[in-house]
């Protein structure tokens, strides 16, 4: 049995979908973040060295990282990886390590300084803190996330889904920074095909399914 130690609003509800999509059977041990500092719970740190979420346990061997659970279950259960060789592996594979490696690095960086803004700090300090903030998001953080957001757009605009036109796991992988992404605004401009593609994937019975044994998932709200 394949245990998936889900930490709330998390990249591992993108595990618990995918899983859903695979037709797997699987248990769900969640943990919850820590009220002030939003970090994983120490408990996690019984499962992996790092104490970060996702991890998953299939009988005994426990991986962990997104994308290496990902691409160890879609062998394992030999679906949603397109064959190899083609085109759309190619793509799939690009866009499987794009969802953490780019995508993913830029948000971080937009809500760090974000909440740098808002962080408690002597009177004195926040207006060279907001400064800083305020420089770093509008002359690199923001202009980086607005070109991936572009490419991004324009990739969907050749077929239905990232990898081609069938619905592959690497689309489970985009869910999450585009999900980020449209929970602080950044899909207010016109990006027809991103929205599209946000409004497919919620309505698919295994993207739901999941939510259900997740948890509330505050990226939606």
């Amino acid at each position: 049995m394949i245990t998936v130690h889900h930490l709330e609003n998390s990249r591992s509800q993108r595990v618990l979908w995918l899983l859903e999509e695979l037709g797997a059977d699987y248990e769900v041990k969640r943990y919850e973040r820590d009220k002030e500092t939003s970090l994983a719970p120490p408990e996690l740190k019984a499962v992996h060295p790092l104490g970060k979420s996702p991890v998953i346990d299939d009988d005994g061997l426990v991986v962990a990282e997104t994308g290496a659970i990902t691409e160890y279950l879609t062998e394992k259960f030999g679906k949603l990886a397109p064959p190899g060789g083609t085109d759309e592996k190619r793509r799939y594979t690009y866009w499987l390590h794009f969802a953490e490696g780019t995508a993913m690095s830029q948000l971080l960086l937009k809500l760090f300084f974000s909440r740098i803004k808002e962080a408690k700090m002597p009177f004195f300090a926040k207006p060279i803190a907001h400064k800083i903030s305020d420089q770093v998001l509008d002359s690199y953080v923001n202009p980086n996330i607005a070109s991936q957001l572009s490419f991004m757009e324009g990739e969907l605009s050749k077929s239905e889904w990232f990898a081609g036109d069938q619905f592959s796991a690497a689309d489970i992988m985009m869910s999450f920074p585009l999900e980020g992404a449209s929970a602080r605004g950044g899909l207010s401009g016109d990006y027809p095909k991103l929205k599209s593609f946000l409004t497919r994937i919620h309505e698919r019975l295994a993207y739901k399914k999941a939510l259900e044994r997740g948890g509330p998932y505050a990226l939606l709200t």
